[in-house]
């Protein structure tokens, strides 16, 4: 794949993480917002000192500031994701440029979110202890890169397996192996849990169903987007290729 398609297809993937991103925002303000409200009023109940000013009101956060930090995440991961489809199509199966873009959406869906939430639960304000946020980061994202690693040694062995085994059993065995490696990261690593006594468990469970809600949604959206629009601008440098070509050997 030449880097003037790579362009193209990275500068698609931004526009289509753009548009997954606003479908994603809509699910967040109605169904994730009740959640994080209730949060912030059990923190304001429980708080044993007075809080200072707010520097960006509640309203400002939940429209303008929630919007912004969705579009901009699913424009990161729709050009990260764009790249890893270039990489992936024709290397993974003979799969179209919209199968290959759906499993390169499930793919980041499953590694980079829905693995590491596993181990370490989103959790929505007045949820976790502020003198261990550092701490709790780094073991997030350290869960992120080994659930992305595992995943592409995965598919290496998959690889690897398919011509002995054939398709099928070598998949079973790469997402057994994946799933095993997986399990033994989250035994060791530390527990990253730390609710508050008192904070009510329904609103908890609807805000981690409400943030696997978002992600789902804003990966779905994105798989079906970048399909249609990999799929346009690879059939057209199709097309266009054996013209230019006859057009040469006309010349010549």
């Amino acid at each position: 794949m030449d880097s003037v398609t790579v362009r193209t297809l990275l500068v698609r993937g931004m526009l289509a993480g753009l548009g997954a991103g606003v479908l994603a925002f809509v699910f967040a303000y109605l169904v994730g917002e009740g959640p994080v409200d209730a949060a912030i009023a059990f923190e304001e109940a429980n708080a044993h000192h007075e809080g200072g000013e707010e520097l960006v009101s509640r309203s400002v956060q939940s429209t303008a500031g929630l919007a912004t930090g969705v579009l901009v995440f699913g424009v990161a991961i729709g050009g990260i994701a764009a790249l890893a489809f270039c990489f992936a199509l024709g290397r993974i199966g003979r799969f179209g440029a919209r199968a290959t873009a759906a499993l390169t959406a499930l793919a980041g869906f499953l590694t980079v979110y829905l693995v590491p939430i596993l181990k370490y639960p989103a959790n929505p304000p007045a949820v976790g202890n502020p003198d261990t946020l550092d701490k709790r980061t780094i073991l997030y994202f350290l869960m992120i890169t080994l659930s992305v690693l595992l995943g592409i040694a995965a598919v290496l062995l998959g690889r690897r397996l398919a011509p002995a085994w054939g398709n099928w059993n070598a998949s079973i065995a790469a997402g057994v192996a994946f799933v095993a490696l997986v399990a033994v990261a989250m035994v060791f690593l530390p527990s990253g849990e730390n609710v508050p006594q008192g904070f009510p468990a329904g609103d908890l469970w609807e805000f981690r169903l409400a943030s696997i809600g978002v992600q789902a949604v804003l990966w779905a959206a994105f798989g079906l987007l970048f399909g249609y629009l990999a799929e346009r601008a690879l059939t057209r440098k199709a097309v266009t290729a054996p013209s230019a070509g006859a057009g040469v050997r006309a010349v010549s």
